[in-house]
Formats: C-alpha cells, sequence, structure tokens
C-alpha cells in the first residue's frame, strides 16, 4: 500500500465530462494534481505514465496502456459504470479500481419520468404544432393530433432491480401504476418478486432499462423483444446505449410495434451522423437526450465529493468502492 507520506501524483484525463460550476475540491493528502479537460486515445499513456492515481470519466484504460503505467496505484472512475477500464488487467497489476455509487438516486428517475411523461402525453409533439399554428388553425379551443394517455392503471415493465430500478418502481406506484421487476432473460425461478422477462415485454404499457452494459445485456432488446410487445409500450432508456439494437428499434417504430422511445444514451456517443436514432429523433414521438439524465448539479457535485473521497480514503489504506474483475 502506498505511504501516507508520499505525496500522490493525480491525473484527471478528462475533467470536461463534469459540468464547469462542478467544484472539485483539494484532496487532503500530499498530492500534484494534473488536469486535463480531454484526452485523445493517443495521449493516454503518456499523461498516466508516472501517475499514483488515475481519474476517468470516459476515456478508456486498456490493458496494452496500463503496462505503460509505471507507478499506477488506483484507477478512480468518475462514474458508475467501469467500462472503460480493463478491470481484470488493473486486478493482475495490483491497481485498485473505484467507483461512484448511488449519487444519481434523484436525478435518473427523475429523468425517466419526464421522459415518460412527455411522451405518454405528446407533450413536445404539442408544443411543436402551436409553434407552427396548429392552434389557430384548428379553430376551436383545442385539438387532438396526438395522444394522450394517463399513467394511473398502466403497468411500468422496469429492467434492473438497483437503487435506480428500485426508485423509478417507486414513483411509478406512486401514480398508480402497476409496477413489474423483470427477471433475467432466459432465467427462471427468481423468485415472487420477478416477472419473466418476456412476460414484462408483453404486457408492459412503459418499458424502462436500469441495467448495467455487459456481455450478457448487450443488445438485451432486439427484433425478437420488440415482436413480444403485444401493447405497444414506451421504451426508456437512461441506461446504458448498447442495451438496444437501435436499428431494431427505428424498425419497430415504423412497425408500430412500439408507441414511442425516451433515449438518453447511444451505443457511440456523441452518435454518428448515421446513427438510425439521429433520423428518428425528429419524430413526434421520439425524444433523445445527450446523455444528461445523471447530470442534475445536485448530483454532479455528490459525483465530485464522492470521487475526492474515494481517493483520499484508497491513500489513507481504507479502499472503498473498490470494483471486482
Amino acid at each position: 500500500m502506498t505511504s501516507t507520506d508520499e505525496a500522490a501524483t493525480i491525473v484527471f484525463l478528462d475533467r470536461d465530462t463534469l459540468s464547469p460550476e462542478t467544484r472539485l475540491r483539494a484532496p487532503a493528502i500530499p498530492h500534484r494534481l494534473d488536469i486535463f479537460g480531454r484526452t485523445d486515445p493517443g495521449e493516454v499513456a503518456d499523461r498516466i505514465r508516472d501517475a499514483h492515481i488515475v481519474v476517468t470519466n470516459k476515456v478508456p484504460l486498456r490493458r496494452e496502456v496500463l503496462a505503460q503505467a509505471r507507478r499506477l496505484r488506483l484507477v478512480a472512475v468518475a462514474a458508475t459504470g467501469t467500462d472503460v477500464v480493463d478491470v481484470a488487467a488493473c486486478a493482475e497489476r495490483g491497481i485498485t479500481v473505484s467507483n461512484i455509487r448511488n449519487y444519481a438516486v434523484h436525478t435518473v428517475p427523475e429523468h425517466t419520468f419526464a421522459l415518460i411523461f412527455a411522451l405518454r402525453r405528446s407533450i413536445t409533439a404539442y408544443r411543436d404544432a402551436v409553434i407552427r399554428g396548429a392552434w389557430q388553425e384548428s379553430g376551436q379551443f383545442c385539438f387532438f393530433d396526438h395522444p394522450i394517455r394517463d399513467l394511473a392503471g398502466s403497468t411500468l415493465g422496469i429492467v434492473g432491480d438497483g437503487v435506480l430500478g428500485r426508485a423509478v418502481a417507486e414513483i411509478g406506484r406512486a401514480l398508480g401504476m402497476r409496477v413489474l421487476f423483470a427477471a433475467y432473460k432466459g432465467v427462471e425461478g427468481m423468485g415472487p418478486l420477478y416477472t419473466p422477462f418476456d412476460e414484462v415485454m408483453r404486457v408492459s404499457d412503459v418499458i424502462t432499462l436500469h441495467c448495467p452494459l455487459m456481455p450478457a445485456t448487450r443488445g438485451l432488446v432486439g427484433p425478437r423483444e420488440f415482436a413480444l410487445m403485444e401493447r405497444r409500450p414506451l421504451l426508456i432508456n437512461t441506461a446504458r446505449g448498447g442495451l438496444v439494437d437501435e436499428a431494431a428499434l427505428v424498425a419497430a417504430l415504423d412497425a408500430g410495434q412500439i408507441g414511442g422511445a425516451g433515449f438518453d444514451v447511444v451505443t457511440q456517443e456523441p452518435p454518428a451522423a448515421d446513427n438510425p436514432l439521429m433520423a428518428a429523433a425528429a419524430r413526434p414521438n421520439v425524444i433523445l437526450t445527450p446523455h444528461v439524465a445523471w447530470a442534475s448539479q445536485e448530483a454532479i457535485q455528490s459525483l465530485a465529493d464522492q470521487l475526492v473521497g474515494n481517493i483520499e480514503a484508497f491513500w489513507a489504506g481504507r479502499p472503498r468502492n473498490c470494483v471486482a474483475p
């Protein structure tokens, strides 16, 4: 373990991924802190070569780069997801990986329901119609160009039963929704608190994803799952883009298999111009936001405070929020 008397060299590779209003306090340990707004792939090895601690949000740290970091002891991920880090390679080299936990318990569920409300009641579609002059053209006090549905009495299917999934369930129940937690895809016998995955796809009016991206969940929702969706649900994704086959999503919208989509994430971020969701984003039943569900001012400040706390705890010999390979 690193001595508490030794000064830590800390490198933050992508400070610009946190809002400029966020206060990043100096760690209460002897240290040198080098902050970079962004780091391109070709710059990573040189910047971390002599670091004891590397902070990254979205800059990948792969095996070949980690092998060149001669003094690295901690990778402090400024996020919950650690898929940008080769955790197994870190373990082999005795490098601890920490992450941020439970900071988004309010902001992500609130954003999830902002998308649900906007789509279920066609808020953006009506706003656009008013801007185009449709209200004046209607000749009466209101018009009915887009569907409006209540949430009370509808079924909310949740994929992912962590802190965010449970918070979304609590809001859904408060709104009078029937809440179903999906069992793991293809897994039977998870107990009475879970509904088989395919059944959740079949009976839900709203399906929302709150699970991590890993080999078992990549492409979790694709053509097969869209074909199961008998109630033309809304599909909400504030988790990870790779959970959904994006081409299949657009095909499902075209075929009327789903009633709409609210996505805060895509497979590649920022999305390429030819990403299927970019063309679909102008549809009245699609809302695409730029991965900001996590990004309330309160949540980002909580993340920054926890990040510095993780660094201090590690240097004091009490590592926390450690991620296993």
